[in-house]
């Protein structure tokens, strides 16, 4: 898992390096790159939080570049960076509710040990164990998915924790990825 995080880490601060260098060698302002950049960040978090027990996070990197580049054009440039990537990851995370709907009329998973635990649990906590989940980095918030998918819990219910506990942790990468950048004592472009 340390290893995955450092990875993870490398390629943000090296996609951001790499996309500074190729704006600064062609010359391309980052107010004619902003709204394709947006575009960037909800298509490839959408596509990143659409796929199932399956962890893809080279959205984080690809956002925190964009808040960084973002920073520069406006000082709340990474709050408009964190509310498009937590609404594509909202939505992209629909995938794993349905698959916990209708999964459950393909596998019978009622016999499955703990499951009746799991839904019980969802059924108790139900939104607030969904922003929890949403809002820490180490779980997949597939898991949420499909256990609210399964116990029948609204989508609305689901929707709207997951997407508020993907804003609070989207906001802190955009802010404090930008930051740590700064820090890093590398030659100018």
């Amino acid at each position: 898992m340390v290893f995955y995080v450092a990875v993870l880490v490398g390629l943000s601060f090296g996609f951001t390096l790499l996309l500074q260098y190729l704006m600064a060698y062609f010359n391309i302002s980052v107010e004619r790159f902003a709204s394709t950049a947006y575009l960037l960040v909800f298509g490839v978090t959408l596509a990143s939080n659409a796929a199932i027990l399956v962890p893809v996070y080279i959205h984080v990197s690809i956002m925190m570049a964009v808040a960084k580049m973002m920073m520069e054009v406006s000082p709340w440039g990474f709050v408009l960076v964190a509310l498009v990537a937590s609404v594509a990851g909202a939505l992209g995370e629909i995938t794993g509710y349905y698959a916990g709907y209708f999964g459950k009329r393909i596998v019978r998973l009622e016999n499955a040990p703990g499951y009746d635990r799991l839904v019980a649990w969802m059924k108790k906590y139900g939104p607030w164990g969904i922003f929890l989940i949403s809002v820490q980095p180490i779980l997949p918030v597939d898991i949420a998915g499909l256990l609210a998918g399964a116990s029948k819990l609204a989508v609305w219910k689901f929707l709207l924790p997951c997407w508020a506990g993907k804003f609070a942790k989207y906001l802190l990468a955009c802010y404090l990825g930008p930051a740590l950048w700064s820090l890093l004592p590398l030659p100018p472009l």
